[in-house]
């Protein structure tokens, strides 16, 4: 795993925690002095700003997340247009999603194996599609999923996913605001973080965290049985089924 450096190339999202960890990358690179190879992406304002610092060499850009971004990539040569293939093709080696140092994104659910659903809502209904997440899981040198512990009442860290997008073999890190969890088999991960004083938890503690005081059988939806999608893994196989939600 390496420091931030000028081969650094980083992808987040465009949620709230994406957008705080992106200006607070921002903010450290800044002040250590490092311009990073590229960021990719959804590409956001805050990226932008990067790049217009200098934090960046250059950004590749799938998909433009606001009008910030839509008017670099309309002026700027440095913010380049790249087609699905080349951002994540799983048979093009050269595809920007394995020359990631980090991503960091969302999930619905965290499972205790570190399976990540961003698929379907905790009762059942599909809430959208997962555009790279498990592209850029797979092909990043560290893949970091940021989550609440809960929405509301619902626990997003729960025994099973009840969609799996991300296979938990690809994920490395699970942060918190209660903790953060690393994958065992990220035991180098593990032992950077303690050695810069970031305390790791397990991931049951996560668990049993989020769920304290819940009834999680009562909250959570019953199906019929009917499967009415697929979840395709980035290489075409069947990772997990959705099933109708009764009524």
């Amino acid at each position: 795993m390496q420091a931030y450096d000028e081969n650094f190339g980083f992808q987040t999202g465009a949620g709230g925690i994406s957008l705080a960890v992106a200006a607070a990358l921002r903010e450290i690179m800044a002040r250590r002095g490092i311009t990073g190879s590229f960021a990719a992406g959804g590409i956001t304002g805050y990226l932008v700003d990067m790049l217009e610092q200098g934090l960046f060499r250059s950004l590749f850009d799938v998909q433009c997340f606001d009008l910030r971004a839509v008017d670099s990539f309309r002026d700027n040569p440095q913010h380049q247009a790249m087609s699905a293939s080349l951002y994540a093709n799983p048979w093009n080696k050269g595809a920007i999603v394995n020359q990631l140092s980090a991503m960091i994104l969302g999930a619905a659910e965290v499972d205790l194996d570190f399976n990540v659903n961003v698929t379907t809502a905790s009762n059942g209904r599909i809430i959208g599609g997962s555009g790279g997440h498990s592209d850029t899981a797979a092909g990043a040198e560290l893949a970091i999923v940021t989550t609440r512990l809960r929405a509301g009442t619902v626990p997003k860290i729960v025994e099973r996913v009840r969609t799996v997008t991300t296979p938990g073999e690809t994920v490395d890190v699970v942060v918190t605001e209660a903790g953060i969890a690393v994958n065992p088999r990220r035991a180098d991960v593990k032992e950077r973080l303690i050695s810069a004083g970031i305390k790791v938890v397990a991931i049951e503690a996560l668990y049993d965290e989020a769920k304290r005081g819940l009834d999680v059988k009562a909250a959570s939806a019953s199906t019929s049985g009917e499967i009415v999608g697929i979840v395709e893994y980035r290489d075409g196989t069947a990772l997990d089924v959705i099933e109708r939600v009764e009524s």
